[in-house]
């Protein structure tokens, strides 16, 4: 399969780009890459590890990766741990996690300084820079410029194992195209997946879709009539992209048209995917979804798909991200007023560092939700799917006043089948890449370089 694109609609530019994606009822497909189009394509970089087995951790277990973004910062003065070491105390917006502390790392000191705007736009900047550590342009066209994030190198490597290399999924949608923070793109705050420089990986929002997309509709309690209802909706899909890429075909060089037949063979192969799950051995899946969520319901039902696609094996690799950067959501239902947003800038007042507190203990109740879920599972020789899993929360920025990229509010959880230290709270001096450098030597990815600023695995973090 294509990775899949960012949406630029040739209808109503009268143009394709070379980063354009066919899409039709609800599915996006990305077109390969086809010297007739315009625009920029970046490779993945891949150096595979000389020894070991890539994705196998330590404890003979596959590894999963899970990287979850939440918006507009953290109060930190109710994150950050005071002691250092194995001796630390949750904080009081991490009291929820208290039944999994020995299975969590509080980072301090790590710094995204590639996340840093030309002038405003901290949050679109840092948003983009969340998992590629790069400086992204500045822009609100169609030139965006990023680099390749970490889950995508990693699942370059782990990611052939399962059926769906990585999946991308969260709570807000909204377009691709135009500006949303200061003269910046909307493709940087609403996505923090990047196949390449100019290739955002958008996310599936929608748990019906999600639940569609990993089972073929067949949940327990649908009928034979909805499923195959859903199976028709799919092939249907299917048909408008062929149709699509057909009529692009005409304005293609032969060589693009040889390419467009391998991608055209592609969809075929996802049209026998379909064929094949209405026969293949079924994995459990979580009920269906209902049509009308609240936002804890729908970060739940999020929480037990990624369970599912890990605990199935449909997936190694999962980003999520809880909200879109700049995200004016409101916690009305948590007695705070006003949107997320506003109240991060929060210029030191007290009833917005209770606010934020609120907020903030909000978001790591919904973490704990899926962690619970995942250290439910029981993975074989003692070991959970938690152990087995890293799963990195943090956010775009460190405070939402100051704008800050330094000292980011970062916490993991599991110990990626026992390569990672846990239960503990960690003090480094160090650029974010560094950290993800580590990640990626330790599922067999090692990288010479990473994002603007990586330059060698992080120490300290570490079993071994």
């Amino acid at each position: 399969m294509s990775r899949n694109t960012r949406n630029h609609d040739h209808k109503r530019t009268g143009r394709w780009s070379r980063r354009g994606f066919l899409g039709g009822a609800g599915a996006l497909m990305a077109l390969p890459l086809l010297e007739s189009l315009p625009g920029r394509w970046s490779k993945v970089n891949v150096v595979r590890a000389n020894d070991g087995q890539p994705g196998i951790g330590p404890n003979g277990k596959p590894q999963r990766l899970v990287f979850w973004y939440v918006p507009n910062g953290i109060h930190m003065a109710a994150w950050t741990p005071e002691a250092v070491g194995t001796n630390w105390a949750l904080t009081p917006i991490l009291q929820p996690l208290a039944g999994l502390k020995d299975k969590l790392t509080v980072l301090s000191g790590i710094d995204n300084k590639p996340g840093i705007p030309e002038g405003p736009g901290d949050h679109a900047a840092g948003t983009g820079a969340f998992l590629t550590c790069r400086h992204v342009r500045k822009t609100e066209g169609d030139d965006i410029k990023n680099g390749v994030s970490v889950d995508q190198v990693a699942a370059s490597v782990i990611g052939g194992e399962t059926r769906f290399p990585s999946l991308q999924l969260g709570l807000e949608g909204g377009a691709q195209v135009g500006g949303c923070d200061s003269g910046y793109s909307c493709a940087y705050i609403r996505n923090i997946s990047w196949a390449g420089e100019a290739t955002p990986l958008p996310k599936m929002v929608n748990p019906r879709l999600v639940f569609d997309r990993l089972f073929g509709g067949n949940d327990a309690g649908a009928t034979k009539e909805q499923i195959d209802r859903r199976r028709r909706h799919r092939r249907s899909v299917l048909d408008y992209v062929r149709a699509e890429a057909n009529s692009l075909s005409t304005q293609l060089q032969s060589s693009d048209r040889a390419k467009l037949d391998e991608y055209l063979t592609s969809v075929r192969e996802v049209e026998l995917t379909i064929e094949a799950a209405a026969s293949a051995p079924k994995c459990d899946a979580p009920g269906y979804p209902a049509a009308e969520l609240t936002l804890t319901e729908h970060s739940h039902i999020m929480s037990d798909l990624m369970v599912a696609a890990l605990r199935c094996d449909m997936t190694r690799v999962l980003s999520f991200m809880f909200g879109n950067g700049v995200t004016g959501r409101s916690y009305g239902f948590l007695g705070v007023t006003g949107g997320h947003h506003d109240i991060s800038h929060h210029q030191n007042r007290e009833e917005n560092f209770e606010a934020l507190t609120v907020i903030g203990t909000y978001e790591i109740q919904m973490l704990g939700y899926f962690l619970d879920k995942l250290d439910a599972v029981d993975d074989g020789d003692g070991t959970t799917l938690l152990d087995n899993t890293l799963v990195y929360f943090s956010s775009e920025i460190e405070d939402g006043n100051s704008h800050g990229h330094e000292n980011m509010p970062i916490l993991t959880a599991g110990s990626l089948a026992g390569a990672m230290r846990t239960g503990e709270h960690i003090e480094a001096d160090a650029p974010l890449a560094n950290y993800f450098m580590r990640v990626l030597e330790e599922v067999g990815a090692p990288q010479e370089t990473f994002g603007d600023d990586g330059t060698e695995a992080l120490a300290g973090v570490t079993v071994a």
